[in-house]
């Protein structure tokens, strides 16, 4: 079965209301209440190539990006090259963590990071109340995404 050939009317009738700014859905409405015509979403596509009519389709609604969450200090990133922040990989996770590793400050402080189960973020400070500078932390969670992604994770 072949495609749906429209009459010159219905034809007239498709252009003006593509021109009027109807989406695919509303001609293939339309259609059937105006001309008792039915047509399938692929026929009706398939019209609109036939009879090389642009249709507005409404812009998609894009996925919504997650923003990225708000991190500590931004705004405030360490210039480059001054102490690095460099994540390593642990061969095995601790126990309880989905991975696990070592982060080196720009300050020359290590602590360990891990990922719980639930995919969380914890750290381990190497010595209690330890915060990191704040400009490392952006950096940190950029090499964290870097190592994880390169290990596969």
């Amino acid at each position: 079965m072949g495609m749906a050939k429209l009459t010159p009317e219905q034809q007239t009738a498709v252009e003006q209301w593509a021109a009027a700014g109807a989406n695919l859905n509303e001609v293939q409405q339309r259609l059937k209440a105006q001309f008792d015509l039915s047509m399938t979403y692929l026929d009706a596509r398939l019209l609109m190539v036939d009879l090389d009519l642009k249709l507005k389709e409404k812009e998609r609604a894009k996925e919504p990006v997650p923003a990225p969450a708000p991190v500590v200090g931004e705004g405030e990133a360490a210039a480059p090259g001054s102490g690095a922040v460099t994540v390593t990989l642990d061969e095995l996770a601790i126990e309880g963590a989905m991975c696990s590793g070592k982060v080196t400050f720009s300050d020359g402080k290590i602590a360990g990071w891990y990922i719980d189960q639930q995919g969380r973020l914890g750290m381990k400070a190497p010595e209690p109340g330890y915060k990191p500078p704040e400009a490392d932390v952006p950096v940190f969670q950029e090499e964290l995404e870097r190592v994880l992604a390169a290990a596969g994770l």
